[in-house]
């Protein structure tokens, strides 16, 4: 991790590795030993290599309508008071974000109209609160891969904030053909969540 000196350092990394389909949580020292990793993954180890910078480990789960779409987990930090946000995706869109944010809401609300299914439906509705992986040092969480499934379970205990009102999913259009050819540009598609197709 010692050339990962800047948080687009750590985007680039993750960007240059690819997209894991497999059922696994993969520790951040795994992600380096295996060169692959999935969106908690990513996460994981953007917050791990973060901490290395001297940011907090924080990671937020961005949630979509059930059935439509995977969570979506970034590790954000905040420079000179704005956040900032590091992640790993099958989707183009979902990455990096630069810290220019004022609020935690304004960055999520940056991810909105990216967050799309297969179908170009918008699926985000939910984000959690931030979540420092600190408070989970005690399972070795950066070099073990056994408790992982903990800290995926914690994400649905922590307080979650609604993006949108039910009036307004209801009369949200599909993300442009166009739009959605870019997002899915170099995706694996293997990881792709299936929708159930409304």
């Amino acid at each position: 991790m010692q050339g990962l000196t800047d948080p687009s350092k750590i985007q680039a990394f993750l960007d240059g590795v690819p997209y894991s389909a497999e059922n696994v949580d993969r520790c951040p020292l795994k992600v380096l030993q295996d060169r692959k990793a999935h969106c908690m993954d990513g996460a994981l180890f953007a917050a791990s290599a973060l901490r290395r910078l001297g940011y907090p480990p924080l990671v937020v789960d961005l949630i979509p309508e059930p059935g439509t779409d995977d969570d979506h987990i970034l590790a954000i930090f905040k420079r000179h008071g704005y956040f900032g946000a590091v992640a790993k995706s099958n989707y183009v869109g979902l990455r990096f974000r630069e810290a220019v944010y004022r609020s935690l809401r304004e960055l999520v609300m940056s991810y909105f109209e990216q967050y799309f299914n297969l179908y170009g439906q918008k699926t985000l509705r939910y984000y959690t609160r931030p979540i420092n992986l600190a408070r989970f040092d005690h399972l070795e969480w950066t070099w073990k891969n056994e408790g992982l499934g903990r800290i995926e379970d914690y994400f649905s205990e922590v307080k979650q904030f609604t993006v949108l009102s039910a009036e307004m999913a209801a009369e949200l259009s599909n993300a442009d053909q166009l739009s959605l050819m870019a997002g899915l540009s170099g995706s694996n598609p293997a990881g792709l969540y299936q929708p159930i197709k409304a």
